[in-house]
């Protein structure tokens, strides 16, 4: 079947290119903290095999590491960047409400 002639041909689809994030998508964390805190939390959890008793620990560990991030965040970022900075307040407070909110409910 042919195309008409006033019909463009289909373009050649994009490369596949690596996702790499914007630099506004990392502002202010640096790149070694998710790693660094998901290696001790695999390290954690790893232990909690022969010790299961620590095994509320290794779980807290792995709800903490967001919360450091959105700290460092929320401190290294305000000379540079405030509203970044206000979103990662607010999101570290929105967590607080639901702990508390969740207390009052028990």
């Amino acid at each position: 079947m042919t195309r008409p002639s006033g019909s463009a041909a289909p373009s050649d689809p994009p490369p596949n290119i690596p996702f790499t994030p914007a630099p506004s998508e990392t502002a202010g964390l640096p790149a070694w903290l998710f790693p660094a805190g998901f290696w001790v939390a695999v390290a954690l959890l790893a232990v909690t095999l022969l010790f299961p008793a620590l095994a509320q620990w290794a779980v807290a560990w792995v709800m903490v590491v967001p919360v450091l991030a959105a700290l460092w965040v929320a401190v290294s970022a305000w000379r540079r960047d405030r509203r970044l900075s206000v979103a990662a307040v607010i999101a570290v407070a929105g967590l607080g409400v639901v702990f508390l909110v969740k207390g009052l409910l028990k």
